[in-house]
Order: structure tokens, then C-alpha cells, then sequence
């Protein structure tokens, strides 16, 4: 079996691009792999995906490991970010095709599934509808009563876990977010925002669904511990937030006794390990279209030996659902997985597959490959950029 081609899909997702890797073989059998790219951004590593393409061309695509060693070489003067992401995609699809080719779950070339279900937290909770709600036709968030009748939401789908951005209802509504390069200034307008964001959705959801804050770049570390340490009473399953310095986050979770989430934003297992050593964090967020699954389980594995649990970071289509449903299913210190339940009318219509949710639960596929193949012909209706 030979590769013949292997070419990025760019899917519109309105706010964003689904960026899509296709490898094509001799043998008929195609493979699928995603490595979006946030904020509209997508042509860097589209184009990063054309360029790898010359040395991956009449090779075996079941060398997995060999291939990826090849593309990392290549990049390795520019490691990380956009180069790191084409081949995460790239990887992806590969292993598609050799699971694909032996008929069998991905999980299986892993060691088999550890779990046959994993449990999943409603994620970016409000912060599309404030942002996106015209777009995605969801309810508008113009009060406090729509936050509660969006925990309300939670409560009745079946999920029993959230996380939220800063959202501040209104005509219109909005998330408070850093801009123009600037961090934010923390003032008692801004701290009573968020606190009375996370008293709306504890007041009705009370404790039968755990709730996450996620801060982003958006404050420095003594703004996060006086945020952290407001919150304290109300009893978060995480409080999540970025820094490239694992010093500050240290500083940060030394500071508060809420668990501290982070490293969303961090590529392949040597950016993870000094945040490790220190024990900066409680629960690692690990982007699998970002890394790949021979990174995802190094870190994984690094997490493992320092006793820190993993969270997949999966804020895009359903393919990374997937994606992540497999490290899921192959690694033991997982513990929870990120899902949008919000998205665009044609999320479902460019895959075959959905994932199965039952209470909140996303059950792990046992279909060959990833599961589920792309609908290049719906695809084709909603190409980036429209």
C-alpha cells in the first residue's frame, strides 16, 4: 500500500475553520485526520500540509511512526504551532488508514480499550450563544433568567458537568476577554461578574453537575488567584487558565485551593515537562488535532507518572470528537473530555458517524479506524471561506 495524495479540507465552521487532512492510497482506503486552527486562520497550516506532501508520496502509510519522525525532522527548525499541527493531521489520517486496513478500532493498535465510555462536560457553555447566537439560531442570553434556563439546559440533557468563559448577558450579550495584545486590568466590575455568572449556574444546577471557569490568557497571576480565591466557596471542578511560564502557574495553584487547569495551548511532551516537574497543575488539557496521537499519549504517559489526570481539548468537529474518543479509550488517567454542544446547523451533516451520548457519557466507538469518515460532498456546500 502506497500513499498517493494527501490534501487539506477547509470546512467552514462561521467563527473559524475545520481544517481537515485527506491521505489517499493505492489500495482504495482513504484516511481522515483534523488539526483546526483557531480564529480564521487556517492557511498556514493548509499550506504546511501541501509542503509535507513530497515526502510522504510513495511511502507506506502504515509506517506511522517512521513517517511522523520524517515530518518532525523537516520541521524541526520551526517546531510547534502551525508546522506541529499539519502533522498531528497528518498522523491522524495515517493511523486512520492502518487501522482502517487491519479492521479494527484505532484504539486496538494502542492496547485496546481500557474504558467503553467516557464522561463529558458541556463545554463553551453560553459563551457561543453571547458571542454566536444569531449565527448558530440559539437562544439569545440577554439576562441572568437566560443563564438559568441554560443551566436548566445542562441539567436536562443529561450532562453533568460545564464549563463557561466569562459571559455578561445584555443587548447584546458579550464575554469579557483580553484585546489588542493587552491582559486584563481586574476590577470589581469584572470580579462581580464572574461571580455572579458562577452563583447563576450553582444556584440551579446545585451539585449534580460540576462547573469549570476558564479565564484563558485573559489575566496575570494575581488577578487569578484573587479571581480563584472569590470563587472558592462555590466549589468548581477546575479553574482553567494559560501562561507559558510553569513558575506563574505554580504560583497560581500554590494560592488557591480550587484545582487548576491548564496547558491547552502547549505542544508535544517536552513543553509539557517542565509545567510536570513542577506540579503546576492539577488536570493537563491535551489538544490531540494539535499534537497527535504519539505525542498525546507521551504526555499522557509524563502526566501519569507525576499523578496528574488529562482532559482532552476538543472544541471542534465532530472527527475530533473521535479523535479524542481513542486516547480516551487508551490511557488510564483520563478525566473528563471536552464537548461543544453548540455548533453550526451543518456540524452533523459533514461526517457519517455522530458520537453516541448517554447521560452525559460519550460511548467510545467500535467501528474500524476513527469511526466516522468525512462527507466531502456536504463539505463541498460550507468550504472555507464563506
Amino acid at each position: 500500500m502506497k500513499i498517493i495524495k494527501v490534501e487539506p479540507i477547509l470546512c467552514d465552521g462561521v467563527w473559524r475553520a475545520w481544517v481537515f487532512v485527506k491521505v489517499q492510497t493505492d489500495a482504495g482506503i482513504v484516511g481522515y485526520g483534523e488539526c483546526g486552527d483557531n480564529w480564521g486562520r487556517p492557511h498556514g497550516v493548509a499550506g504546511c500540509i501541501r509542503d509535507l506532501e513530497d515526502v510522504l508520496v510513495g511511502n507506506d502509510p502504515r509506517a506511522v511512526e517512521r513517517l511522523q519522525l520524517v515530518m518532525s525532522e523537516i520541521i524541526q527548525q520551526s517546531s510547534g504551532g502551525v508546522a506541529q499541527k499539519a502533522i498531528s493531521g497528518i498522523e491522524t489520517a495515517l493511523w486512520d488508514i492502518k487501522s482502517k486496513a487491519l479492521g479494527v478500532p484505532l484504539y486496538e493498535l494502542f492496547g485496546g480499550p481500557i474504558r467503553n465510555n467516557v464522561r463529558l462536560y458541556w463545554s463553551h457553555c453560553g459563551t457561543y450563544r453571547a458571542s454566536y447566537s444569531n449565527l448558530l439560531s440559539t437562544p439569545p442570553l440577554m439576562t441572568m433568567g437566560d443563564i438559568e434556563n441554560l443551566a436548566n439546559e445542562v441539567l436536562n440533557s443529561g450532562f453533568t458537568a460545564l464549563k463557561t468563559n466569562i459571559v455578561v448577558p445584555g443587548t447584546p450579550a458579550h464575554i469579557i476577554r483580553n484585546s489588542e495584545g493587552k491582559f486584563l486590568e481586574l476590577d470589581k466590575k469584572i470580579l462581580d461578574a464572574i461571580e455572579n455568572l458562577i452563583v447563576t449556574f450553582r444556584k440551579v444546577v446545585s451539585d449534580r453537575v460540576d462547573i469549570c471557569l476558564d479565564l484563558n490568557f485573559n489575566f496575570k497571576p494575581e488577578a487569578f488567584i484573587r479571581i480563584a480565591r472569590t470563587l472558592e466557596p462555590y466549589q468548581l471542578m477546575w479553574l482553567e487558565g494559560d501562561t507559558y511560564d510553569p513558575g506563574a502557574l505554580q504560583q497560581i495553584k500554590n494560592a488557591t485551593r480550587i484545582p487548576i487547569c491548564s496547558a491547552e495551548n502547549l505542544y508535544t511532551s517536552r513543553e509539557y515537562e517542565p509545567f510536570f516537574n513542577l506540579h503546576s497543575m492539577d488536570v493537563a488539557m491535551v489538544d490531540i488535532p494539535w499534537n497527535g496521537f504519539i505525542e498525546s499519549r507521551r504526555i499522557a504517559a509524563l502526566a501519569n507518572i507525576h499523578e496528574i489526570t488529562i482532559a482532552p481539548h476538543n472544541h471542534y468537529s465532530h472527527l475530533s470528537t473521535f479523535m479524542s474518543a481513542h486516547l480516551c479509550a487508551s490511557v488510564p488517567n483520563i478525566k473528563i473530555m471536552e464537548i461543544d454542544v453548540d455548533g453550526v446547523p451543518w456540524k452533523d451533516d459533514i461526517i457519517n458517524e455522530h458520537p453516541t451520548i448517554k447521560d452525559g457519557f460519550l460511548m467510545i466507538p467500535d467501528r474500524p479506524g476513527l469511526g466516522a469518515d468525512l462527507n466531502e460532498k456536504e463539505i463541498a456546500k460550507h468550504l472555507w471561506p464563506n
